[in-house]
């Protein structure tokens, strides 16, 4: 069971990548195979004290794609790419998983390409894991697709369902619909079509639930089109930043409140880490016919790492079969005339 790691994906490949993979080979004993510029894989291996070759391997490929090109134009014009090489890895039966920390939008590009999606899928989802006081919830779209039918709604819906049910292990995840109020008719004709589907599904459905009540607790899986799901995302990193600086300015404030803070720290240092993106690091890609995690682009090695583990526990939990099973039942809701839109490119 070996993933793909594309090495030369994010803001700090391909050191940062190359040290998260080999802790994940490591630490989880997880094979991975290093995908990219051969010679500056090695310089980063060659750098760290020890690492089991067993368990990391390397195949080259020559080109990466930028964070400003456009997927469809990396499709078209670029050969030899890292995160193409990576799936081709799967394509080819070497390797089970790709995780990426580079552009998103040409890692799902690419996957479609490999592996295809899966049937009754119009386009994947890219779905983020929040923690929250009372456990993580799901969130998808994140980013994948900005304009989105109530079908492809509801697709994202049954996908992330299963997804929190096995790789979370989260018993009976309940599913909100992100809207602008809690009452069934919010919404525009999207929306409130979404709804209708998934009060017909049988899915354990708790309506239509707002930004605030991402975390409450109502919901383990809360469903959006990827425009505001990646604004979502985006903000909750900004507001954690800037609460972070303020209570560091307040603390400095007067000795008192230095020694409150400093009394303080470990759990503040717990609560930081509770909240962290990298416990888990990656983003599944749901309804590619292959395993993709999508990471932050400023990952840390720790993301990475994480990234890899969430991967391997997917796999053994065989998350596309049963996300394939899952949708089987649902089929005369899934279906949509319309083709998803393009995806969001700049994520």
């Amino acid at each position: 069971m070996t993933i793909a790691v594309d090495a030369m994906g994010g803001d700090y490949a391909p050191r940062v990548v190359v040290r998260g993979a080999v802790k994940a080979a490591a630490e989880f004993g997880q094979p991975v195979v290093l995908v990219g510029d051969q010679a500056a894989i090695e310089a980063e291996l060659g750098k760290m004290k020890r690492y089991d070759p067993s368990r990391v391997s390397i195949r080259h490929s020559s080109a990466v794609v930028g964070m400003d090109e456009s997927p469809s134009h990396a499709l078209r014009h670029k050969t030899d790419t890292s995160i193409d090489a990576a799936w081709d890895e799967v394509r080819e039966g070497r390797a089970e998983a790709v995780v990426s920390c580079g552009h998103s939008g040409a890692t799902m590009a690419f996957g479609l390409r490999a592996v295809g999606r899966l049937p009754g899928v119009d386009r994947p989802a890219l779905a983020a894991i929040w923690p929250t006081p009372f456990g993580p919830v799901v969130m998808a779209d994140v980013g994948a697709n900005v304009d989105c039918s109530g079908e492809q709604l509801f697709q994202f819906g049954v996908m992330s369902h299963v997804f929190a049910r096995l790789a979370l292990e989260i018993e009976s995840p309940a599913v909100g619909l992100i809207n602008i109020g809690r009452e069934d008719s919010k919404g525009n004709d999207r929306l409130r079509r979404a709804f209708r589907l998934f009060t017909e599904s049988g899915l354990p459905f708790v309506g239509n639930v707002e930004g605030r009540d991402v975390f409450s607790g109502l919901a383990q899986v809360v469903i959006c089109d990827g425009f505001v799901g990646n604004v979502l995302l985006k903000f909750a990193e900004g507001l954690d930043l800037s609460r972070r600086r303020i209570l560091d300015r307040l603390a400095k404030r007067s000795g008192s409140s230095r020694r409150g803070y400093l009394l303080m720290k470990p759990a503040l240092r717990r609560h930081r880490k509770f909240f962290d993106y990298a416990e888990y690091g990656g983003a599944p890609l749901l309804g590619l016919g292959g395993l993709g995690m999508v990471c932050h682009g400023a990952s840390t090695a720790k993301a990475v790492k994480n990234a890899v583990g969430l991967a391997a526990v997917s796999l053994r939990q065989r998350v596309v079969d049963h996300l394939r099973d899952g949708l089987k039942p649902l089929a005369h809701l899934l279906t949509n005339k319309k083709r998803a839109s393009r995806p969001l490119e700049a994520v």
